[in-house]
């Protein structure tokens, strides 16, 4: 890596650490903004000064942090990379007791460009198919996950429906937000340069097309999640366009309506980054991926790399058909892999909600001892041998 690509690389994380500290996608304007990235950007140079004077003293054969992105540890896998050092990154996953392991870099990147060959030829059978439907469905109310941002939320389609004041006669296209400000990374794929620059795209297009009735799902991580965001998707499509006309309909993060309840009402559904795509084509709903969903080229979903390209595909919209039992099929398979291979379960894990969702509970060193606990022997293997990250219990 050059040094252009290396400071490239350490702007991104500071970038993306500043954004996350001010709970925006765009920085404020005025010197508070500038001073915060100087920050951040001085402390991700240092944090590559102090790893680049450790390399020059001993060199690990790999090196096992936290996430691997924004300032440390962003910082810390750009150098180590650029000196062919074997990174794994983690991070605690979506299911109650597993974590997420990725070699070479964070899994916001990996997951996008992971082998198909890890899923597409794995065993597949009713039982399989069974389990991932039912997690699945436990997440419309999230008793099985550490967080959950869709509790006591109304599922009642007549009751949605009423409240949104929806017209039946004409079909409802469903558009779902990501956190503005969250893991703000450049992805080569992307068709806009942010999800507001996506978003507001949309509701140009549908402000022109009435015979389509667009309904925006603020994501409630706006409000519900670790880091409230001080820059509101709401605020910025009111800014921008002022009362939206009667056919499209924006919910609020604070809402209490379920998000797969609304998605079922869909023609089809619009994403930039959620990882709610998978899930809904699981369900058989067609996706349109704008950006760095997870979902992206997997063979479910429908994928645009330019604006062009996704002005075309809404003007094909409403789809006329459901996905196929193939796309389906093959949504289903990647979600069981996602869901039940790739977030591997500890038992150590325990769940605690006072500081953090778990706390690690180890009470005799035997538990520890190789095969005591058959997740912990994946993420021990995959770290010596470099062997995947992927559970098959």
């Amino acid at each position: 890596m050059s040094l252009d690509d290396l400071n490239e690389n350490l702007f991104e994380h500071a970038h993306a650490g500043a954004l996350r500290y001010f709970g925006r996608g765009t920085l404020p304007i005025g010197k508070d903004g500038q001073a915060i990235l100087a920050r951040y950007q001085d402390a991700a140079h240092m944090t590559a000064h102090v790893v680049g004077r450790l390399l020059d003293e001993q060199k690990p054969d790999v090196a096992v942090f936290h996430h691997g992105i924004y300032v440390p540890q962003g910082a810390v896998s750009s150098v180590l990379r650029d000196a062919g050092i074997r990174v794994v990154n983690w991070g605690p996953a979506y299911r109650k007791g597993t974590a997420i392991f990725s070699h070479g870099d964070s899994y916001h990147h990996t997951m996008i460009d992971e082998d198909p060959a890890q899923w597409s030829d794995m065993p597949w059978s009713n039982k399989e198919e069974s389990l991932v439907m039912e997690y699945l469905r436990s997440r419309w109310t999230g008793g099985n996950d550490w967080i959950n941002f869709q509790a006591d939320a109304e599922q009642d389609n007549g009751a949605i429906m009423a409240g949104l004041a929806l017209d039946p006669s004409r079909p409802v296209i469903g558009l779902l937000t990501n956190v503005i400000w969250d893991a703000q990374l450049h992805f080569r794929q992307s068709a806009f340069p942010s999800m507001l620059e996506w978003l507001f795209a949309s509701i140009e297009y549908f402000v022109n097309h009435p015979d389509l009735q667009l309904v925006i799902r603020i994501h409630p991580a706006e409000v519900l999640g670790s880091v409230p965001s001080c820059q509101r998707a709401a605020n910025e499509i009111f800014n921008r366009f002022g009362i939206l006309p009667p056919h499209i309909k924006v919910i609020g993060p604070e809402e209490k309506i379920s998000t797969y309840s609304l998605m079922t009402l869909c023609n089809s559904a619009l994403v930039y980054g959620t990882k709610t795509a998978l899930e809904l084509a699981c369900t058989g709903l067609p996706v349109v991926v704008a950006g760095e969903a997870w979902s992206r080229g997997k063979g479910f979903t429908v994928d645009v790399s330019s604006p062009e390209e996704y002005r075309r595909v809404l003007d094909t919209l409403p789809f006329t058909n459901p996905l196929s039992d193939e796309q389906i099929n093959a949504a289903r398979k990647y979600a069981y892999h996602f869901f039940f291979r790739r977030m591997i379960p500890l038992r150590s894990l325990d769940p605690h909600t006072y500081f953090g969702p778990y706390r690690v509970k180890v009470n005799h060193l035997d538990e520890l001892l190789p095969d005591a606990d058959p997740g912990l022997s994946v993420i021990c293997n995959g770290i010596l041998s470099g062997s995947p990250f992927v559970s098959n219990l």
